[in-house]
């Protein structure tokens, strides 16, 4: 069943003005779930760049209303940072999985190299026809200075943060997925 998800959101991919044609070889993890509510199968993709040293893209997809079709809804070139590709560093794999309730989680990390170790969660979630980042989880820690670590917690669209078990608030947002910057994360985490 993904063998045939995957091959048509290839064809789509291929032929969408909004979307460079994907190399079958580039995707590196998939999921499946509803991510609008209509009872149907919707696909997310993680695709490695064209170039090394670029960022992973996610290409979300939704069940055409009228055909039993995927259609690509959404491109976000370069927004995951991670390793692409099967010879690459270990401990810096990205992954995306289905929620419960139809949100995407994304997950990249680095938890292979250096002494700054980190996991980050982006949550993907379909709001007034459009994907938004709902959410933004961080963790870290030091390797050497164990005393250097934390985590937090951002709810973007409530603007709730939860940082070393402290609640803050800042202002909600509405940020689609191919706006986001992790940036926006870190600042409302205060790293």
């Amino acid at each position: 069943m993904i063998k045939f998800v995957l091959t048509a959101a290839l064809a789509l991919a291929a032929g969408t003005a909004r979307a460079e044609q994907i190399d079958p070889a580039r995707i590196i993890a998939a999921a499946t779930g509803d991510w609008n509510g209509d009872g149907e199968g919707d696909l997310a993709l993680l695709v490695a760049p064209p170039e090394a040293g670029d960022d992973i893209g996610i290409y979300l997809y939704l069940r055409d209303k009228d055909h039993a079709l995927l259609r690509l809804a959404s491109t976000a070139p370069a927004k995951v940072w991670g390793n692409g590709s099967l010879d690459g560093m270990f401990g810096q794999d990205p992954s995306i999985e289905a929620l419960p309730g139809g949100s995407i989680a994304v997950h990249s990390q680095n938890s292979g190299i250096g002494r700054s170790r980190w996991e980050q969660t982006l949550t993907i979630a379909y709001r007034n026809d459009q994907f938004v980042v709902a959410g933004y989880t961080y963790s870290y820690y030091d390797t050497l200075d164990t005393s250097d670590n934390g985590t937090c917690d951002y709810n973007i669209l409530t603007g709730k943060v939860t940082t070393k078990g402290k609640t803050s608030k800042v202002d909600g947002k509405t940020i689609v997925v191919a706006d986001w910057d992790d940036d926006v994360g870190q600042k409302a985490c205060g790293r």
